[in-house]
């Protein structure tokens, strides 16, 4: 079995990659990605001596290079993490979410087609639904509730799925997607909330919470990510939806104040700062189909994955800093 997991080297997708390559010994996992500023190849090093491990470099919307790769590699399953996806960049810069989620997208899905691809995997998010109201906490996203995005980012998304959808349905392409709540875990990215928070902590520096931080999101470990898509691979149904939740749901306020605690850092580091445009209120996902169709459970609860992570980061301070100065270079 031959793999193609884009955006091996991003947070997500590196820890899919660490998941597969120790999981599968005899699957051959190939890491395609373009290296952009949250692309880092310092997080495969564990695994870039392993046999059934390939790293590629290049661009999903390179037509003619995809092509070629996929004529060459013959991939069995291609699990598509590539994306743009830090909502405020998408504010700033939207032309390149659209080029690299819908049209890198495309060319994935017509290369799929071309060449038989058995499983084309979409990874998407549960920023597609929109959010929920904060006085509604009866209120789920499940895989019926109708796409609402509400930034670019989102919005560029939500596009590919709806490609993704279109492509099973008018060319038969055996796909699935999965949508899943916030992320959190190692290597990730320091331009998002937990890892930038961490950073800032340590280094005694104030704390930028949009709003009033009442903002809620339901926080996903990447380990419990990672196994969720294992299984819609290999036993997901065909032109299925898949929303993967972690059931743990806290204001963005309550993630700085434990990450304060547990640093041993002073609430005084908090600085409110003004809401980003369209700031969602809140997300909560209702993963039921997964669960009982797949007999998929999360391992983590937000309490012991939160400890984990802020012990890896300070275990990892090395990686931390390098990909601090490689934000700020490129932000």
């Amino acid at each position: 079995m031959k793999i193609l997991v884009t955006g091996g080297a991003g947070f997500i997708g590196g820890n899919f990659v660490h998941y597969m390559v120790k999981k599968y010994h005899n699957y051959m996992i190939v890491n395609l990605d373009a290296l952009t500023y949250a692309g880092n190849l310092e997080t495969l090093k564990d695994v870039q001596d392993k046999k059934n491990y390939k790293f590629v470099k290049g661009d999903i919307s390179d037509r003619e290079f995809i092509f070629d790769l996929f004529e060459n590699e013959k991939f069995d399953i291609v699990v598509n993490f590539a994306a743009e996806s830090h909502v405020d960049r998408s504010i700033v810069e939207p032309d390149i979410f659209i080029k690299t989620n819908v049209l890198g997208t495309q060319e994935l899905l017509d290369a799929s087609k071309k060449y038989n691809i058995s499983r084309f995997h979409q990874v998407s998010t549960d920023e597609v639904y929109g959010d929920l109201p904060l006085d509604r906490k009866d209120l789920f996203f499940t895989e019926d509730t109708p796409l609402n995005p509400s930034s670019p980012y989102s919005a560029s998304k939500a596009s590919a799925d709806f490609l993704v959808q279109a492509y099973h349905r008018t060319f038969d392409l055996n796909t699935t997607i999965s949508r899943c709540s916030n992320n959190y875990g190692p290597y990730h990215f320091p331009e998002k909330l937990i890892p930038l928070m961490i950073s800032r902590a340590l280094n005694n520096e104030s704390l930028p919470v949009y709003g009033d931080g009442q903002n809620v999101r339901d926080w996903l470990h990447v380990e419990d990510h990672c196994s969720a898509i294992d299984l819609i691979i290999h036993k997901g149904k065909s032109g299925e939806i898949y929303n993967v939740g972690g059931h743990n749901e806290r204001t963005n306020l309550e993630v700085v104040k434990t990450i304060l605690k547990t640093l041993d850092k002073p609430e005084s580091l908090i600085a409110y700062i003004k809401d980003r445009p369209g700031h969602d209120l809140r997300y909560a996902i209702d993963p039921k189909k997964l669960e009982n169709e797949l007999g998929w459970k999360p391992k983590y609860n937000f309490d012991t994955g939160i400890d984990m992570t802020i012990k890896w980061y300070l275990e990892n301070d090395d990686w931390l800093n390098a990909m601090i100065k490689k934000m700020k270079n490129n932000f």
